[in-house]
Parts: structure tokens; sequence; C-alpha cells
């Protein structure tokens, strides 16, 4: 994909969010640069690893970038990474970080370098004070409806979902920012904290409106879909399946499939509510429930699979990844946005490209993450402007890096 070709963004980041915004610049066709401690930053072996001890997730969050490796806590290699941030060109200018440091990486600092120039800082709240997504969610009461119905356990879980909202956020401020310049505006710098991404999504999704209006906190409901009808069953061949009655048409189709509908009639004369109504279905769940449980504890999922399917049913199985890499064809190289690809540390495997397809611009297929410190004589040469000699001195004072030095391996 070429649609943001000619765009040079720069990054100094680690854990998810930031990185994932560079890497998803980088699948849309920009230049993205990511420097680096000499040896690795934060993220140079963070978990999960392969054998060899290299980082997967590194591999992962970094595809398609550049790789400059500096030791930034000298003065050569910090006024390297300020020139770098600030080099001229209409398509360059364009920072993305979350670890600001004032009076050196920070955009009033920078901005002396170049007016226009762009950063977007993502932090941890809006007081600065660090946050994840682990330390976010307690603090805004998701693990509290999470789990067992009965459970009054919190729960927390796997996917940061705050990093990942967050993350696009970057890439979206940062295109509007740019579009504000490319106006003739001037540049600016665009702050997001995690913890607001977090709670604006509350507000979106009318928790806050519950809370204030009807004084009431959401509960866990399990698996249950809440505030409709969502449930997962165990079938005849031990196998676990999600079914979904959201919306009219997946409630009808899900009662007409199953055959149902005179079991669903009669359990609505007897509540004396419509189960056409999503409210109704949510607060009378565990009656449909113990209607359809028969049903699904009868049969295996082959029985039923090809008629759900046919009639276009929303359900899916409970999978691992690893079964769901064997079984889902969504999650295989039959799926064009999957290749595999050969990465240099790591191995060869499947990988995926941007999600989006542009109707002007073909996806591209996925690149590898870079070697740590891979491009910092093409950097160092391009943007830079150094002769080959004053990058051969720089490598002799340790003040910058190429390929080949071992990061230190973290499983934080």
């Amino acid at each position: 994909m070429t649609i943001l070709k000619g765009m040079r963004v720069v990054e100094g980041s680690a854990f998810v969010a930031v990185p994932l915004a560079g890497m998803s610049l980088a699948q849309m066709g920009a230049e993205v640069i990511r420097f680096d401690r000499i040896g690795g930053g934060l993220d140079a072996g963070r978990w999960p690893l392969a054998p060899n001890g290299h980082s997967l997730f590194w591999a992962g969050m970094n595809k398609g970038k550049k790789s400059i490796a500096v030791d930034m806590k000298s003065d050569e290699g910090r006024e390297l990474i300020s020139e770098i941030i600030t080099a001229p060109g209409d398509d360059a200018g364009l920072f993305l970080t979350n670890l600001r440091v004032r009076g050196w990486m920070d955009y009033e600092t920078l901005k002396q370098r170049r007016a226009d120039l762009i950063m977007v800082t993502l932090t941890g709240d809006r007081h600065g004070r660090p946050q994840v997504d682990y330390t976010v969610n307690p603090a805004l009461g998701i693990p509290m409806m999470t789990g067992p119905e009965d459970s009054p356990d919190p729960v927390a879980h796997a996917l940061p979902a705050w990093d990942l909202i967050a993350g696009n956020m970057c890439v979206s401020a940062l295109l509007a920012a740019e579009r504000h310049r490319l106006r003739g505006h001037g540049g600016q710098e665009v702050e997001i904290a995690l913890k607001d991404v977090a709670a604006a999504t509350l507000g979106h999704l009318g928790m806050i409106g519950n809370v204030a209006i009807n004084g009431a906190d959401r509960g866990k409901a399990g698996n249950a879909l809440y505030g409709a009808y969502g449930q997962d069953f165990v079938c005849a061949d031990g196998r676990r399946v999600m079914v979904i009655g959201l919306t009219h048409r997946q409630w009808r189709g899900l009662v007409s499939t199953m055959g149902l509908r005179d079991e669903i009639a009669a359990l609505e004369t007897r509540l004396g509510v419509p189960l056409d109504d999503e409210g109704n279905r949510w607060r009378h769940r565990k009656a449909i429930t113990e209607v359809f449980a028969p049903w699904f504890a009868a049969r295996r999922v082959g029985d039923f699979e090809t008629e759900f399917n046919a009639a276009g049913l929303t359900w899916s199985e409970f999978r691992t990844v690893r079964q769901a890499m064997a079984d889902d064809p969504d999650l295989s190289a039959d799926n064009p946005m999957f290749s595999p690809v050969s990465h240099p540390d790591t191995g060869t495997y499947l990988t995926p490209a941007h999600p989006a397809n542009f109707q002007a611009s073909p996806r591209a297929a996925p690149m590898a993450a870079p070697v740590l410190g891979a491009h910092t004589e093409e950097i160092l040469a391009e943007i830079v402007g150094l002769a080959s000699g004053q990058i051969g001195a720089l490598m002799d004072k340790g003040v910058v890096a190429g390929p080949g030095r071992k990061a230190e391996t973290s499983a934080a």
C-alpha cells in the first residue's frame, strides 16, 4: 500500500499504542523511523519470545519500519535524534512518542528547530502519570463488570483494548494535524491520554449515563451479550459455541433455524412479553437459555454448522489461537491480508498486512520488522547528511550502532 508514500514519521516509543500507530502508518506506505537505545529499548526483549530468545512482540509491532540505534544518554546521540525528528521536507517533521523528555525530546524544545513540527504525544493520564491497560481498567470499573455472573472478584483480560484504540487515535490525530498544516496553519503538539481514551469510551457506550441517570453499575453477566441476547453453549461433542440474537433479524433467524419458534412463542406467552424486543431478551435471557441449552446439548457442531452458515446466523466456536490457526481460514494464507514472512530474528510465519483495502492503492504484502539498528547508516547519511567517515567515527565512539548488538531480554 502506498497511500502515504512520501510521508516521513519518526517514532520514539515503547509498549503497544505508539508502536502500533507507527506500524499502521508504515503499512500504509509512510517511511517510519524508529529510534532505540543501543542494545534495545524497553520493547526489545518483550514477551512472547521465539526459542532463540528474540522478541515476537518486537517483530509484530515494528513491521516495515526503519531502525536506528543511538546512545541517547550522550549529547551527540540526542543531537542526532533531534536532527532526524526535525529534518526538512514538506512531508517530514512528524513525530510520534510516548517517551517525552522535558528539555530535550519535547515539543517546546524541538519546535525551536522546526516551527511547523507536528508531535503526537501519548501520556498515561491527563496529569502525566504513567498508566497501562491493567491500571486504567481497574480505575474505571471494567473488571467489576467482567467475569462469571455470581463472582465478587474483579477480572482483568488479555486484550489491551485502550492501547489498541489509543494507537489508532494517534494515527488519526497525526493525519488530522498534518492536514491542518497542509492548509497553511502550521505545526502543533497533540496530546492524548490513555486513561482519557478509556474514560471517553465509557461515555460513548452509555456507561457513564447509566450511572448518572439510573444510579446503577453494570454487573457481571458471564459470557452473555449485554442488553440483548447472546450466550455460549456446550454441544454434544464437548465443543462450545457462541450464538447472537442482538438484532431482530439475528434473533428471528436463530429461532427459526433451530426450529424453536413454537417453544419461544410459548415462552413469550408465559412471560407476557414479546421477545422480539432486545431489552426483553436481555431481561429474560436465562429463560431463553433454558429453551436453547437442550438443543445444543443434543447436537454436535457439525450437525448444525452448515445450516447456521447458510442462514447467515451470527455465531462462532470458542477456540484457542492454535485451534483458530488450524481451523479458521480467516487466520490463514487463504486471507489475502496474511502472507508468510521471514523475520530476520524470529523465523518465518504468517504475518498480517494492514486490514484496510483502499481502492486506489492496492494492499502491499506485509514486511518484516527490522533488526535493531539495521538502518543506522542509511538514516545518518540520507537524513542527517553525514559522510561515511563521520558515521564510522560515531560508531567507533559508541554513539550509534548498526545491527548485531544483542538486546537484553525482558518479560515485562
